[in-house]
């Protein structure tokens, strides 16, 4: 069980498309060590890393053969299951986190509730179909898993942008940095922050 002195957790799971060992520190300094064989996740999950303030490892082997699908809905799983683990019963935590995040022309806001509800609202208009080689349609996939498995209500809207790597990243880092505020523990809140006792 996790506790405001030990928030990590560890998770592995293993399909027949997929094979994945995952851990992570809510109270880290940034770090990551992530190998998923699809170099540009890497780079949008080291930034949820180091703007979250996260210390997060993921090794992964999928079937790319046929496409990340499995590969990138899996680490989403598994993300997902680590910081529901992680946060224990969100006893003295703010609970909600915000942010707005520019690069250049393009600007992304998340809004997120640890609320134990899994709910997904996204809102992207890409300008082209791929980034990276990456089909973008598996961010969605990715988000929608971590919600569904963290039960976190996750709200994503990409507000401008003309660059699908400008736009993403901005999302990947939003995403980060409203998850680094809302497991930040407050002295003030004593108990579960929600007035049903339960979250």
């Amino acid at each position: 069980m996790s506790s405001h002195t030990n928030r990590t957790a560890s998770i592995e799971r293993t399909t027949k498309e997929t094979s994945i060992k995952l851990s992570l520190n809510l109270d880290g300094t940034g770090k990551s060590e992530l190998s998923s064989g699809i170099p540009f996740l890497d780079h949008m999950l080291e930034q949820i890393s180091r703007h979250g303030l996260i210390d997060l490892a993921i090794s992964a082997k999928g079937d790319l053969e046929i496409d990340a699908h499995h590969t990138v809905e899996d680490i989403g799983i598994c993300l997902g299951e680590a910081l529901r683990e992680a946060v224990g019963n969100k006893a003295g935590l703010v609970r909600y986190g915000h942010a707005y995040v520019p690069l250049d022309e393009a600007l992304s806001r998340v809004v997120l509730d640890l609320s134990g509800r899994p709910g997904l609202e996204y809102h992207i208009d890409f300008p082209k179909e791929t980034v990276g080689g990456f089909d973008i349609d598996l961010f969605k996939e990715f988000f929608q898993a971590v919600s569904n498995h963290g039960r976190v209500t996750l709200h994503i809207d990409a507000l401008r942008g003309k660059n699908n790597h400008h736009i993403i990243e901005t999302v990947f880092k939003a995403f980060g940095r409203a998850l680094r505020m809302a497991v930040e523990s407050d002295p003030r809140v004593t108990g579960i922050p929600s007035t049903k006792g339960a979250l």
